[in-house]
């Protein structure tokens, strides 16, 4: 038996795409230990997540994401880009649609500009606060942890923001595990380190919960960052965010979004 996938990536992202529209692939007892094994770079495929794609009843596509520890994510902004594109080129989902995930219908407009594929997200409310319920005040979202500020904030995905005065100088590997794992984040959260680089710019870098490690990039994170700084003052209503793997978009409206684009890696099949 073959079985096939599809290789992905949104600002070097990367994620392998298991199809299930017509029917299971994966057994769900097997999908954490599918991308434990296949998400390794050396001995798999290499990936920092395998997303499912399947049908919805509240959506018009579900999709479920499990990273390289066998954890299950709610969301992922970089995924979700990256799940649209196969979406739509499978002429699954029109250029806009919605995809249930396990942090609420998420809405997705989309378009090719000459042969790039981009995508705007609406992601979910900020939350401003460890306990996941809108904050009372800076406390409530504000720690210091390590000798740094850590601000709390939920866009999908529990994120802790640092900003810092230079970002190329902070220790990722070794600064971000004990506030990754710190008991204020009961779920554990993402961390990711701001320079502030601009009148609406911004500069991070993020360890991701459930990788264990830096990644190229970070849609939540960008937006968790985008988020905190636009609460403090630092920048506007859209903030251009620079990632090390490129640059996202992020407009604070009513409605938070996200802009950038994904990329089809190769199509391959492995023995099953």
């Amino acid at each position: 038996m073959e079985l096939y996938f599809t290789k992905l990536q949104g600002n070097g992202n990367d994620f392998i795409l298991i199809d299930e529209f017509e029917c299971v692939v994966i057994p769900d007892e097997m999908k954490a230990e599918f991308a434990t094994i296949y998400c390794d770079r050396r001995y798999g495929i290499g990936g920092d997540g395998v997303l499912y794609l399947s049908k919805s009843d509240t959506a018009d596509l579900r999709m479920r994401l499990f990273q390289p520890d066998g954890s299950e994510a709610e969301m992922c902004g970089n995924g979700i880009r990256c799940f649209a594109k196969y979406a739509i080129d499978m002429a699954y989902m029109n250029k806009t649609g919605t995809v249930e995930t396990p942090a609420g219908v998420i809405g997705v407009d989309s378009e090719y500009r000459k042969d790039s594929f981009f995508a705007k997200v609406t992601m979910p409310d900020a939350k401003f606060s460890r306990k996941e319920i809108p904050a009372t005040g800076e406390g409530d979202y504000l720690e210091e942890i390590g000798g740094f500020d850590v601000y709390a904030v939920n866009t999908g995905v529990p994120h802790s923001v640092i900003f810092v005065d230079d970002i190329d100088s902070v220790g990722i590997e070794e600064t971000a595990p004990p506030i990754r794992r710190h008991q204020s984040f009961p779920q554990g959260a993402n961390v990711n380190f701001v320079t502030v680089t601009g009148d609406d710019s911004i500069r991070i870098r993020t360890f991701e919960r459930g990788i264990e490690g830096e990644t190229l990039s970070c849609g939540t994170g960008a937006t968790a960052s985008a988020a905190v700084a636009h609460k403090l003052g630092r920048v506007g209503d859209t903030v251009n965010v620079d990632t090390p793997g490129g640059p996202l978009i992020i407009h604070l409206d009513d409605t938070i979004t996200m802009e950038g684009s994904a990329t089809t890696v190769f199509f391959g099949q492995i023995p099953f």
